[in-house]
């Protein structure tokens, strides 16, 4: 689960643009094949995200927050029940507090993100 976490939602070098070739290359789709409708990118890397299971993260219900920002690219669908390979995505770059499932201090699933007032 980690390794999927990783796979769909951690990508350093992603960009608002190359929304519909990394979805496509890293094969993110929902469980029946389907576009999936949305899906966040971290702009970061595994040691960076890692330490919100831990130290860089709070408890938010079942999930964990992060304590600080991320930058983050979200690729909304743009062809609404679409399967592969024909999904269209639109990218959005945005800076924003994560909120993820934690397994044995690793993270296993994208929860949402939370856009936080600067003081």
């Amino acid at each position: 689960l980690h390794q999927k976490f990783i796979s769909q939602h951690i990508n350093a070098g992603m960009s608002v643009d190359r929304c519909d070739q990394v979805i496509g290359q890293r094969g993110i789709r929902t469980v029946d094949g389907m576009c999936k409708e949305t899906n966040t990118f971290i702009l970061a890397n595994k040691r960076h995200v890692n330490p919100v299971c831990g130290w860089a993260g709070q408890p938010r219900g079942q999930m964990t927050e992060s304590l600080n920002p991320f930058p983050v690219i979200v690729c909304e669908l743009r062809n609404q029940g679409s399967r592969r390979p024909r999904c269209q995505y639109r990218g959005k770059a945005l800076t924003r507090r994560i909120v993820i499932a934690c397994e044995q201090g690793f993270p296993v699933h994208y929860d949402q993100d939370i856009f936080v007032l600067p003081n």
